[in-house]
């Protein structure tokens, strides 16, 4: 399994970006996929999830109302939207997948993209 995720780079508090993260390797729609961070010093967090057909999401209180989780199965892909992003927002993004079901837990997930850097300047 290989996901490549891009979509990151530099941008003003209150602005928007879009990561994607495409996959390849096994049966996409098979699997719920996830999005997380990691900022420097700290532990990767959860960031938001969606369930094998999209009908579903999860996400984490830090970007509810501000990011939304999507999936194309034709083109197996996931993407975050990011809209009003904050300074605690700079990361580094990483797309999972693995867990049958959308999971907050890192442990649930066994396949990882290469990552994409967000830095929110203020």
């Amino acid at each position: 399994v290989q996901l490549q995720a891009s979509g990151g780079g530099l941008v003003q508090v209150g602005g928007s970006l879009r990561l994607s993260c495409a996959a390849s390797g096994r049966t996409f729609s098979n699997y719920a996929m996830a999005w997380f961070r990691q900022a420097p010093g700290k532990e990767r967090e959860f960031v938001a999830a969606i369930t094998r057909d999209g009908s579903n999401t999860l996400y984490s209180d830090s970007v509810k109302g501000r990011f939304t989780i999507s999936r194309d199965n034709a083109k197996n892909t996931v993407y975050l939207q990011m809209n009003s992003l904050k300074p605690e927002d700079t990361a580094v993004y990483y797309c999972a997948q693995g867990a049958i079901y959308p999971s907050p837990r890192v442990l649930d997930y066994n396949f990882w993209g290469q990552g994409t850097q967000v830095t929110v300047s203020s």
